[in-house]
């Protein structure tokens, strides 16, 4: 009810299983040493066209040549819970990040009904409880939205909650802003301040905690694929999608490397 993508963009629909592996296969030959599957819900994959996420997750990592791994997008949890078991398997297999971002956007039932999102923090646990159980390194990204219209305190605490419970790694947080022409727009506000309190709030809570320091002095593979010139770093991830950085050194882009852990903080390992 709030997000304007969907006017800007219209109804989802799927390249084929075909058109993508080969579009991975021309990236593989022009260098790429990461391929990500990105879309709106990468999770609804297929629907329009007789196939799904899991399958087409599985295409294209048999496909991959060797060395090059495979990310996947952005997925609401509603289409992924079909998949959790088939998913869980190709985030297991040595060519695919362990990452998965669902964004469930309040800890709250009712107000996910007022959002229109179509599940429950009950479906987002089921989802999230499953690929954790079978893909212990998953790192698991979220969205959250502070100070929907009609977000109560109780509301605001079962955000709070959640993000105990979970200790999100990546969380990405936002006030309420009505966008022009959706239903969310059209509701009562809360106070600008409110919003801004509960988002201090839970911008806090996730500065609370770090979930990196576990990986302290463990030898990892890491893929390298950028540079942060103001840092003098090369940055890559391991297979569970933590970042790391290491000093500069550019041979090492579009590779991989093992790396042993000396320093654990918030965003990264060094």
């Amino acid at each position: 009810s709030y997000c304007k993508t969907k006017h800007a963009r219209g109804k989802l629909s799927s390249y084929s299983e075909d058109a993508i592996v080969g579009r991975a296969l021309q990236a593989a030959a022009e260098g790429a040493s990461e391929v990500w599957l990105a879309s709106e819900d990468t999770g609804a994959y297929g629907l329009d066209i007789g196939t799904n996420i899991a399958n087409l997750l599985e295409k294209v990592a048999d496909s991959l040549p060797p060395g090059m791994m495979l990310k996947l997008g952005m997925t609401n949890p509603p289409y992924m819970l079909a998949h959790i078991d088939a998913v869980a398997k190709i985030l297991q297999r040595p060519n695919v990040f362990a990452f998965i971002h669902v964004p469930v956007q309040s800890g709250s039932d009712p107000v996910l009904k007022a959002m229109i999102r179509e599940y429950s923090i009950a479906d987002f646990s089921r989802l999230v409880d499953g690929l954790r159980e079978k893909v212990p390194e998953l790192l698991l990204a979220t969205d959250v939205i502070c100070g929907f219209p009609a977000e109560s305190e109780e509301d605001h605490q079962g955000t709070l909650d959640l993000v105990k419970k979970y200790r999100f790694a990546v969380l990405n947080i936002s006030q309420f802003y009505p966008r022009p022409g959706t239903a969310a727009a059209r509701m009562k506000r809360l106070p600008t301040s409110l919003a801004k309190s509960r988002s201090t709030e839970v911008t806090a809570l996730f500065d609370s905690y770090e979930t990196n320091s576990h990986m302290l002095g463990r030898e990892e593979r890491v893929w390298f694929s950028d540079t942060e010139p103001k840092h003098g770093q090369t940055v890559g991830h391991t297979k569970g999608y933590v970042k790391v950085v290491v000093k500069q050194e550019d041979s090492l882009l579009g590779r991989s490397a093992i790396v042993r852990m000396r320093k654990a903080t918030k965003w990264h390992l060094e």
